[in-house]
């Protein structure tokens, strides 16, 4: 809460009397929705990330400190911010920069870890629970929109919606994610950054801008809860471990067709031509939204799909592998 004290001035003349009386007032204005407590939370883990590459450019874009250990300070951000660099250095609010060392990154998540020296590290972001959010609820940013010119800025916004699946490409190949909406203004630079609750919360990591000429106000994060299940492999430096069916897919006006079949194959049931129509009885749209649900489950999980072959409908279960 903010209070601002104003002196107002002013005069009245009296002419019987041939005097001016002084009247001075105080007025108090309250403000009871500043989020001035929330940002200062989170404002010092924030920092500008910049991708040096030799042969494509650099990149910047934002990423947050969000845990220590005796030695060092780690990082979240966007793989998409770090991806093909060959050094990497990030910028504190008080303008001083860091070499940070990439340890692990996944592409269809859209994430990297980085780690610094403990002794560089100011604040650590506090973490919350996205799925504590309701549409309506308060949210803002702080990021590097264009780099270092506008570093540290913060955004207000709500959340505009919840469970929004968005397709984005990756290597060639897109891939599904589930994410947050927000009117929280996200422009390039932004990528990285968090995505925080009127606590001071980090609830996700801002990555996609839908970005089209004719639509405003339509920005996404990944929900922190999902982003925390990859964070221990990723300080490892280890590759994210997904189900693999040995399956060539390609697009249907049904469902998703099997265009080949690899020789390590997990099914044995299924047959180039089957038409892919349902996994879990969930009805399949495309092949980016078939890996979705796919890489929704763990290894050794069994899932059903459903398939068309010829005119009839049938059902096989099988149990995933990597």
């Amino acid at each position: 809460m903010v209070v601002l004290s104003i002196v107002v001035g002013g005069y009245i003349s009296d002419t019987n009397q041939n005097r001016t009386n002084q009247i001075t007032k105080n007025i108090n204005i309250v403000e009871e929705n500043t989020i001035k407590e929330a940002i200062d939370k989170v404002y010092n883990a924030v920092v500008l990330i910049t991708s040096y590459r030799l042969d494509d450019g650099d990149s910047v874009g934002s990423g947050f400190i969000y845990k220590t250990d005796d030695k060092y300070g780690y990082i979240l951000t966007n793989n998409h911010v770090i991806a093909k660099s060959n050094t990497i250095s990030v910028m504190t609010n008080d303008l001083k920069e860091i070499d940070a060392t990439l340890l692990g990154y996944d592409e269809p998540m859209d994430l990297a870890i980085l780690r610094i020296a403990k002794e560089d590290v100011s604040l650590v972001a506090p973490i919350g629970n996205s799925s504590d959010m309701k549409i309506g609820d308060t949210v803002f940013t702080v990021g590097s929109p264009e780099g270092i010119q506008y570093m540290g800025t913060v955004t207000k916004g709500i959340i505009s919606g919840l469970n929004r699946e968005v397709k984005i490409g990756t290597l060639g190949e897109d891939y599904t994610m589930s994410v947050i909406q927000t009117d929280a203004a996200i422009n390039p630079g932004n990528s990285g950054g968090p995505l925080v609750n009127i606590n001071g919360e980090v609830i996700g990591i801002n990555s996609l801008k839908l970005v089209q000429d004719e639509i405003e106000g339509m920005g996404f994060a990944i929900p922190i809860e999902e982003v925390l299940l990859y964070t221990d492999s990723l300080e490892k430096g280890e590759t994210i471990k997904r189900p693999y069916l040995g399956l060539e897919l390609m697009d249907n006006d049904i469902g998703i067709v099997i265009n080949a079949i690899n020789n390590n194959a997990i099914s044995r049931d299924l047959q180039k031509g089957d038409i892919i129509i349902k996994l879990d009885d969930t009805s399949i749209r495309d092949t980016s939204h078939f890996r979705y649900l796919l890489y929704k489950h763990k290894i050794g999980d069994k899932v059903k799909i459903t398939y068309i072959r010829g005119l009839k409908e049938a059902e096989t279960y099988i149990e995933l592998e990597t």
